[in-house]
């Protein structure tokens, strides 16, 4: 309700009086919402100005809606059937002009005009379709409705609203229609709808749903000036089966009577409230006017949530008392009904005539139906009456209820939040694609590089051994060539001489001349020879160069690949730092994420009960350190002390009761969470009723829970010597390989790692499988538990380390590490997303290399490059140092480094 000023809390404008004479034109289903919506997108378009934050309508000028008023006939029942048989009803019914006449006597009678006209043979749905349902379409458009049933007592108001029709469908009444056209308009995946059932008794609100919850009260927002009852019990409906369940309950609770004018007279106002919640598209800012025909275009589609609420009010009826026959205490009631519905006549008197104050605040049914008459949500009122000429008096009474309550008109506002989470999870998807596709993409591109490279490798190789093969093959035979040649020539030769020596020079002239032919024709064949091979000999050569040629041309393309590789490498680099973007996107998001959940639980109210079979002080002092630890808070360790005593809440780590065993083991891993509190929990056996449950007990809460406080006491060195007297290294190694749950596995993890920075533990923790269990816990995947993996094998890696460069190393061979398979896992994960990770890791690696006993298998693990890349690339200077001086210093990796042409 509104006033013309800031009345009671309530905004100036929203009320305006209708000048205009009612007809019968104006109907319930004109002023429906679906014309209000944007003809291309369906989004409905709002006034001028822009779109608003959380929390706030889309639409803040509002669209005017009068009350809409129609008022229903009860036919006679039996009693007036006989009692009044010779009498004519007072009231004659015109539904084609929606016009009533209330007779005065026989010959006069007076003539009123409503937005519909119901008479007695109209059935439940007519009266559902002409009343409720544009109330409830506008709800899931994200406007607030209100439906509400006024009359005398036993004119149908309750039949009209409430009848839940489980024999015959078709006398469903309007709350049962309602719930089935909302739940039949909803999408189960994406929205919701709640309910409220309550009751206004005595001018006190009841919770129908949970009759022990009583005298709620009643809240109203100090900035928008909405009214809510926070207190009521609010169920999520899933199907019309439950809403019919509900609603049988709350009529079972609901307080009637018998009088004289109704054998079950409802003595109290019955209101459902249906909270409606629907995620619809919409832009980003509103359209800026009407002339605008581009702007949308350009308007990217967000999430929103629309919230409708929809107030169905089945009002008690009005009664004289000398009719009803009212006493005592159904006396009292009868006044309080009045005095409610006075309150709200006088409130409609008041809007109808424009009156500078509305006395809202005179009743409960006031303030809580201020929203519905001259507030913001579109209202139906269907007003019940009876033919009966004895009750004329009340029958006029209702229909100038009804008149005056036509005159009302509301400022109807959409109200849309920003789908904060429903955004923020579509964007986690889709980073999580990304990151996905862009992890697929760099391993195909790592293996493309290594492919171009191995097949370099190969040609260069190929062509060396072709070149040394062909090479070797020319000589051979230009030699063999040669050494054939000279003996050729030496044969013939001896040939000649034996033929001179024979002959004896004996010959006469002729013959000496014939000779000296033969002879120079023999050394002219001779340097022929000699001028062959000699060509021969100049073609080898350049057989020899031109093989030398082929080599440098070869030795070039392989500094070309080189080339390429670099290329590569600076396309990896421009990968990394994209992939570093992405991953700094992912915190930003995470961070609002967080920001979102945490003003979501702002919202709620913390509560909690005390445990079972404890005496009241250490309820209250238990309950104290669990809501505080919910808050990030710890009650101070002195204040248990003196109140409840350490060993008592030690004693309750045993108690057969499930739950005050839980709570007590939260709150002891609270209390080792704080250093100057863990000596006294260990001097207390606490230490050694941590591992018992740890021990004996199979649920997973107690375990994790266990397992935390463990892991906070194994942070002091003299704590992590008792933990391994006790067994507790096997137990956690148990724990480690039986456990599932993330969260159980990330506590194991922190206690395993906490004891693998004592150096005194080593071989123990070696032995007893701590080792094993720390690498077996990576089949979780989850990142917090790989993160405390990788904690315990750099503090393990950093302990070999101190001990070998202190000549404290006993040990005679590699690394514990190594020898239980870690090494693969870590350098897989050397250049892991998660920062914690990857810097644990890049630690391991660095203090497993200063022990050059495990140089070798570091080198065919593939730890080296990675040591090269920690050495250029890593984020930490003083990690980047450790590299460098380890590679350095170690003989081994400098000679492979060598040997692969790599430069640190």
């Amino acid at each position: 309700m509104a006033s013309s000023g800031y009345r009671n809390g309530i905004q100036k404008g929203f009320v305006r009086v209708v000048d205009r004479p009612l007809s019968a034109t104006s109907n319930f289903r004109s002023n429906t919402f679906k014309s209000k919506l944007h003809p291309s997108t369906g989004v409905r378009r709002s006034s001028p100005g822009s779109l608003g934050g959380a929390g706030a309508s889309r639409d803040d000028a509002g669209v005017p809606g009068r009350v809409r008023v129609a008022v229903r006939l009860r036919p006679r029942n039996a009693e007036e059937l006989v009692a009044d048989a010779d009498f004519a009803d007072c009231v004659e019914l015109q539904p084609e002009l929606k016009r009533l006449k209330l007779r005065k006597n026989n010959w006069d009678s007076d003539t009123y005009e409503f937005d519909e006209v119901l008479t007695e043979f109209a059935s439940q749905k007519r009266v559902y379709e002409v009343v409720a349902k544009p109330v409830v379409e506008s709800v899931l458009d994200g406007y607030n409705g209100t439906v509400m049933a006024y009359g005398q007592t036993g004119t149908g108001k309750t039949y009209t609203l409430g009848r839940l029709g489980e024999e015959d469908t078709s006398a469903r009444g309007i709350m049962v229609r309602s719930m089935e056209d909302i739940l039949a308009d909803l999408s189960p995946e994406t929205d919701s709808v709640s309910v409220s059932y309550l009751q206004l008794y005595m001018e006190t609100i009841q919770d129908l749903l949970d009759p022990a919850n009583g005298n709620i009260s009643i809240v109203e927002d100090p900035k928008t000036g909405d009214v809510s009852v926070p207190g009521a019990t609010l169920v999520e409906i899933r199907n019309q089966k439950s809403f019919m369940e509900l609603l049988r309950i709350g009529e079972a609770h609901r307080i009637a009577a018998n009088t004289k004018l109704n054998t079950e007279s409802s003595r109290s106002h019955a209101i459902l409230m249906v909270q409606v919640k629907r995620s619809v598209m919409g832009r980003e800012a509103a359209f800026s006017g009407e002339n605008d025909n581009h702007s949308h275009l350009d308007k990217p589609f967000k999430p929103y949530v629309r919230k409708g609420k929809l107030v169905v009010v089945d009002l008690a009826g009005s009664e004289r008392v000398h009719k009803s026959g009212s006493e005592g205490h159904m006396l009292e009631e009868a006044k309080s009904i009045n005095l409610s519905l006075s309150a709200l006549g006088k409130c409609i008197n008041a809007l109808a005539e424009n009156s500078a104050h509305v006395p809202v605040r005179d009743s409960k049914l006031t303030r809580l139906l201020k929203d519905s008459f001259g507030g913001t949500a579109r209202t139906s009122l269907v007003v019940t009456i009876g033919p009966s000429p004895r009750h004329r008096g009340e029958t006029a009474s209702t229909i100038l209820f009804g008149q005056r309550a036509m005159k009302v008109e509301n400022m109807l506002k959409i109200k849309e939040e920003f789908d904060y989470k429903g955004l923020s999870r579509r964007l986690e998807i889709q980073l999580d694609t990304l990151i996905a596709e862009n992890e697929r993409r760099q391993k195909a591109f790592e293996d493309e590089v290594e492919r171009v490279t191995l097949e370099a490798e190969n040609r260069i190789s190929e062509v060396e051994t072709s070149y040394a093969d062909a090479l070797e093959k020319e000589r051979l035979k230009y030699q063999m060539d040669y050494m054939e040649s000279i003996k050729k020539l030496e044969e013939k030769l001896v040939t000649n001489q034996k033929t001179r020596v024979s002959n004896g020079y004996t010959e006469d002239t002729c013959s000496g001349e014939a000779t000296s032919m033969s002879v120079s024709e023999e050394v002219s064949k001779v340097e022929k020879l000699l001028q062959n091979e000699i060509h021969l000999r100049k073609k080898a050569e350049e057989e020899v160069n031109n093989l030398r040629s082929q080599l440098v041309q070869f030795t070039q393309s392989e500094g070309g690949g080189d080339s390429d590789i670099l290329k590569l490498h600076k396309i990896l680099e421009d990968e990394a730092h994209q992939k570093k973007k992405l991953e700094e996107e992912i915190m930003i998001l995470r961070n609002q994420l967080l920001q979102l959940t945490i003003e979501a639980n702002q919202m709620r109210t913390c509560s909690g009960d005390a445990i079972t079979g404890l005496d009241s002080l250490m309820s209250q002092v238990m309950h104290s350190q669990l809501k505080d630890a919910g808050n990030g808070q710890k009650v101070p360790i002195g204040t248990l002390f003196e109140q409840v005593g350490l060993q008592k809440i030690l004693s309750l780590l045993e108690s057969e009761d499930a739950n005050v065993r839980i709570h007590a083991v939260k709150v002891v891993a609270n209390l080792a969470a704080e250093e100057a509190n863990q000596e006294r929990i260990v001097e207390a056996g606490g230490l050694t009723s941590l591992l018992m449950l740890l021990r004996s007990f199979e649920d997973e809460t107690v375990r994790r829970v266990a397992a935390g406080a463990i892991a906070n006491l194994a942070m002091n060195e003299a704590n992590q010597e008792l933990i391994m007297v006790q067994g507790g290294i096997s137990l956690l190694s148990m724990t480690a390989t039986d456990a599932e749950d993330p969260q159980t596995l990330r506590m194991v993890a922190g206690a395993l790692a906490n004891l693998c920075g004592n150096d005194k533990l080593q071989k123990k923790l070696r032995t007893e499988g701590g080792i094993k269990a720390l690498l077996g816990m990576v089949r979780c995947g989850h990142p917090d538990v790989l993160s405390q993996v990788a904690r315990g094998i750099a503090n393990f890696a950093k302990c070999e380390s101190r001990a070998s460069t202190q000549g404290k190393w006993t040990k005679t061979g590699r690394s514990f590490l190594i020898e239980d398979g870690a090494l693969p896992w870590i350098v897989q994960n050397a250049n892991s997303e998660a920062p914690p990770i990857r810097r644990h890791i890049e630690l391991a690696l660095c203090h497993l290399a200063q022990h050059e006993v495990n140089a070798k298998d570091m080198i065919s693990g593939g730890a080296l490059w990675e040591l090269v890349r920690i050495s250029r690339d890593c984020s930490r200077e003083d990690i980047r140092s450790l590299a460098r001086r380890t590679l350095t210093s170690s003989p081994t990796f400098r000679a492979e480094m060598r040997r692969l042409r790599i430069e640190c």
